[in-house]
C-alpha cells in the first residue's frame, strides 16, 4: 500500500536569543489511507509543533514531508496555502467558526471562499455533511446559537467539506464535557469507518487513543520506535 503520508527525518528548532531550541530532533512516520491515528505525548514533547508542520502551518528546518504523492515541504507559500485548503482538513480545540456565519455558510467555508460565495452545489453538500453530523436542524442557525458539541460538530462538518486526504485533530475534545466529547469522538470513528476518512488526531486523553487503530508516542522530539509502527487491536 503507498503511504498517504510520508515524512523523514524532519527536525525544527526555534530561535531563542543567541541559541537554537531544538524541538524536533529527526521524526520519521508514515501514514496509510485509512487510518485512525493519535498522536499522545506529554506537554513541551513537540506534538503541536509536529502537527503544525504536517498540516503545512509551519515548515521544518530541515527533513522531507510528503502528502498525497506530492513534496510538500518544498512547495511555494502561495502552493502550500491552496494545497492545505483543497487537501487537508483541521479540527482545533476551539472549534474557530464564523460567529457571524450560519452552520451551513461555516461549513461551506472551504469552498466558498476560494470562489468568492456560495453555489447551489456547495450549499447542498455542506446541508448534506451537517445531516451527517446529526444538525438538521441547526443548518440556519448562527454559530453564536450554537452548544460547543455543536460547535465541534459542524468544525468537523466543515474539515470534511473539500474531501480532504488527511484530517488534523488537534485535541478536538479538549474543551468539552464528558457526553459531548464522547460524540465527537464516536463521529470521527464512523466517518473514519464509513468513508475511509484518514485522521491524525492529537490528544492527552489515554481514552481517545485507545479507541483509535494506531497511537504514535512523541517524547521529546523524538518518536517512540517501539510504538511508531504498532497497530491497536
Amino acid at each position: 500500500m503507498s503511504h498517504l503520508l510520508k515524512a523523514t527525518d524532519i527536525r525544527k528548532s526555534f530561535r531563542n536569543g543567541d541559541e537554537d531550541t531544538l524541538v524536533l530532533k529527526g521524526i520519521d512516520v508514515t501514514l496509510d489511507k485509512g487510518e485512525l491515528t493519535a498522536l499522545v505525548g506529554q506537554s513541551g514533547s513537540g506534538k503541536s509543533t509536529l502537527l503544525s508542520i504536517i498540516g503545512l502551518l509551519l515548515r521544518p528546518t530541515s527533513g522531507e514531508l510528503e502528502i498525497a504523492g506530492e513534496r510538500v515541504d518544498r512547495l511555494s507559500e502561495r502552493r502550500r496555502a491552496l494545497f492545505r485548503n483543497e487537501r487537508l482538513g483541521f479540527v482545533f480545540q476551539f472549534h474557530h467558526l464564523l460567529p457571524d456565519f450560519t452552520a451551513l455558510e461555516n461549513v461551506a467555508f472551504p469552498a466558498a471562499a476560494p470562489a468568492g460565495g456560495i453555489s447551489r452545489e456547495m450549499r447542498d453538500r455542506a446541508a448534506e455533511l451537517l445531516r451527517r453530523v446529526g444538525l438538521e436542524d441547526r443548518i440556519d442557525y448562527p454559530a453564536t446559537r450554537l452548544s460547543g458539541g455543536q460547535k465541534q460538530r459542524v468544525a468537523i462538518a466543515r474539515a470534511l467539506m473539500n474531501k480532504p486526504d488527511l484530517i488534523i485533530a488537534d485535541e478536538p475534545t479538549g474543551n468539552l464535557d464528558t457526553d459531548s466529547a464522547d460524540t465527537v469522538l464516536e463521529l470521527m470513528r464512523e466517518v473514519n469507518r464509513e468513508d475511509g476518512a484518514t485522521f491524525l488526531i492529537c490528544t492527552h486523553d489515554q481514552g481517545i487513543a485507545a479507541k483509535c487503530s494506531r497511537r504514535l508516542v512523541l517524547k521529546d522530539g523524538l518518536l517512540d520506535a517501539d510504538e511508531a509502527g504498532r497497530r491497536l487491536p
